[in-house]
C-alpha cells in the first residue's frame, strides 16, 4: 500500500506523531533547510517515516517543536535510519534533539564498499523505484509548499526505513557492522551543534607550483576573503558560497589578480560580484603584498600542522592499515576511520588499555589489531 504523507502543523498533530511512534523500534529521519538561500539557514522540516507513515514536520511553524520528540530520539534501543546524516544532526542538535541509535545508510554503504552510496543509488538498486531528484537545490522555507516539493521531501523518507534494513544486513553479512555502528555513534555524539560560520568552509589553498612566500601570501588572501565573503552574504542575506565559492577564493589567493579584468577572468569568479566588490579586493590584495614583502605575514599553516613524529605515525598507520583492509577485503575506514588514525597516532603512549579507552575504538578492533597497533607504533 502506498504510503500517505501528512503535514505537521501544530502542537496537536505533532502530539498524533508522538503517539504514532512511541512503540516503534525503528525510524527513517531526514531534515530540510533553507542553507541554498540564506545566510544562516533554518530547520525547515523534519520528515519521520515507519513502515506505514511518513509525518512531514513544518519546523518554521512556532507549534511545531521537534524538541517534543527528542526522548525517542535519544533512546538508543530505537534505531533511527538516516543517509548522509552530518549536517541533518547538526541541525536538529541545534533544534534541541541529540539522536542516538543512528544508522546512516550512506556511511555503511561507503564502508561496504559500494561504488553507488546516493539515496537514489540504493532505491533504484535495491527496489527498482526511481527517485526525482529535481529540487535539491530549492527553497524549502516556500511556503505553502509546492505539491512537488511535498512529494520530493516525502520521498526522502519514503523507503529509507527498508533501505536500512537491507544495508544494515549487507554490514552483518560482511561482518562489518560494529564498526559502522561505531562510526555513526561518533557522528551523531561529535554533532553538538551547527558550526560557527566564522569557521565552515574555510577554503584550502592549493600548493602545487608554488613557493612558500606564495603560499604564505596565498593563504593570508585566502583567509582575508573569507572574512571579507562572511560579511558581504551577511549583508546581502544569501549563502557564504554563492556570495564567492571556495573555487574562486583559492583561484584568486593563488593567482593574484593585478586588476578588474585579471580578477573577473579566475575561476568561478562573476561579473556582477567584481563590479560590487572587485576594488575592495584588489586594495585587499596590494596591502597584503605589501606585508608580505617586509615579511609581516603569519607563517604558513603548513608550518603549524601536527609535529613530524605525530606525522610519521600517521603515514605509518595509513600503510599499515591499508595492508590489513586487503587481507580482509574490506574499506581501509573499517579497519581504521580517519579520525581513529588521528586518535590513535596522538596517544601518548600506545598500549592496550590506552587503546580500549579510546571512545570509538571498539572491542572488536582492539582484539584483531591491538596487539600490532602497540608493536607498530612502539619501534623507532
Amino acid at each position: 500500500m502506498e504510503k500517505q504523507s501528512t503535514m505537521v502543523i501544530d502542537a496537536t498533530g505533532l502530539q498524533r506523531v508522538a503517539g504514532a511512534i512511541a512503540e516503534l523500534s525503528e525510524l527513517a529521519v531526514d531534515v530540510e533547510a533553507d542553507a541554498m538561500h540564506a545566510f544562516r539557514a533554518r530547520l525547515c522540516f523534519v520528515q519521520i517515516g515507519t513502515d506505514t507513515d511518513i509525518f512531514l514536520l513544518d519546523t518554521l511553524l512556532p507549534e511545531v517543536r521537534v524538541a517534543a520528540l527528542a526522548e525517542v530520539f535519544a533512546d538508543p534501543a530505537r534505531t533511527k535510519y538516516f543517509h548522509a546524516a552530518g549536517g541533518d544532526l547538526q541541525y536538529l542538535a541545534s533544534a534541541g534533539v541529540r539522536v542516538k541509535g543512528l544508522f546512516d545508510t550512506h556511511r555503511a554503504a561507503t564502508l561496504l564498499g559500494w561504488p553507488k552510496v546516493g539515496l537514489a543509488d540504493l532505491v533504484v538498486e535495491r527496489l527498482g523505484v526511481k527517485l526525482l531528484k529535481e529540487h535539491q537545490q530549492s527553497d524549502f522555507a516556500i511556503r505553502p509548499l509546492p505539491d512537488s516539493m511535498r512529494a520530493y521531501i516525502a520521498d526522502d523518507v519514503r523507503y529509507l526505513v527498508e533501505i536500512g534494513r537491507q544495508v544494515k544486513a549487507a554490514c552483518v553479512a560482511a561482518e562489518i557492522l560494529e564498526e559502522v555502528e561505531l562510526d555513526c555513534a561518533r557522528m551523531a555524539e561529535e554533532a553538538a551543534a551547527r558550526p560557527d560560520m566564522g569557521h565552515e568552509s574555510r577554503p584550502k589553498v592549493p600548493r602545487g607550483g608554488l613557493s612558500n612566500a606564495q603560499v604564505q601570501l596565498a593563504e593570508a588572501i585566502a583567509e582575508a576573503l573569507h572574512a571579507l565573503r562572511l560579511k558581504w552574504a551577511e549583508a546581502a542575506n544569501v549563502p557564504m558560497g554563492r556570495m564567492l565559492s571556495n573555487m574562486a577564493v583559492g583561484a584568486i589567493a593563488t593567482k593574484p589578480p593585478k586588476d578588474l579584468k585579471e580578477l573577473a577572468r579566475r575561476e568561478g569568479v562573476r561579473g556582477p560580484w567584481v563590479r560590487d566588490h572587485g576594488e575592495e579586493v584588489l586594495q585587499l590584495i596590494a596591502s597584503l603584498q605589501d606585508k608580505a614583502t617586509k615579511g609581516e605575514l603569519p607563517k604558513s599553516a603548513e608550518v603549524q600542522k601536527k609535529d613530524s613524529a605525530t606525522r610519521k605515525r600517521i603515514d605509518a598507520l595509513k600503510a599499515w592499515r591499508g595492508e590489513k583492509a586487503t587481507a580482509r577485503k574490506v574499506t581501509p575506514s573499517v579497519v581504521l576511520s580517519n579520525p581513529l588514525v588521528d586518535d590513535v597516532a596522538t596517544l601518548p603512549q600506545v598500549t592496550l588499555e590506552a587503546l580500549r579507552t579510546l571512545p570509538w575504538f571498539g572491542e572488536k578492533r582492539l582484539k584483531l589489531y591491538g596487539a600490532e597497533l602497540v608493536a607498530l607504533l612502539s619501534k623507532g
